[in-house]
């Protein structure tokens, strides 16, 4: 039962720090979207898995990634604040790119399940520009 609670606590944190970067950044992510993104992720990731005109290579990084975010043992405890959810973070930004420069942009747009705002968000962790932003800016 505290194993429960203190995922719930995590999640709750991990949603306050979410919240904080909408405020800062509503142009970017509205608090909406920040809500949404966890749920939003993983059914990407789902997506992403089931879709056979992936390469393979890509649709195993996929499962291995869902299978880790699902599982309740990390290489750093969730229930960390803040540092807790720094590995997931990154493992998703890695496997992300390497799906993408596999797959191609298209398929993170064609399986993205949420709002403008959330891909956005995900297609900057996979490394990608939004298509309209100018080469010359930083």
């Amino acid at each position: 039962m505290s194993v429960v609670v203190a995922l719930v606590l995590a999640y709750a944190l991990f949603l306050a720090c979410l919240a904080v970067y909408a405020r800062r950044h509503p142009d970017v992510l509205s608090l909406t979207d920040a809500v949404r993104l966890g749920p939003d992720i993983l059914r990407l990731v789902r997506r992403l898995a089931a879709d056979r005109a992936l390469p393979r290579r890509s649709r195993l990084l996929l499962l291995g990634l869902l299978a880790y975010l699902l599982l309740p043992i990390d290489l750093v405890p969730d229930v960390l604040p803040v540092v807790g959810y720094a590995d997931d973070l990154v493992l998703i930004a890695v496997v992300l790119r390497a799906v993408v420069r596999s797959a191609g942009p298209d398929a993170l747009r064609r399986h993205w399940p949420g709002s403008d705002g959330g891909l956005r968000l995900v297609r900057a962790l996979a490394g990608l520009r939004d298509p309209g932003e100018d080469r010359n800016t930083a």
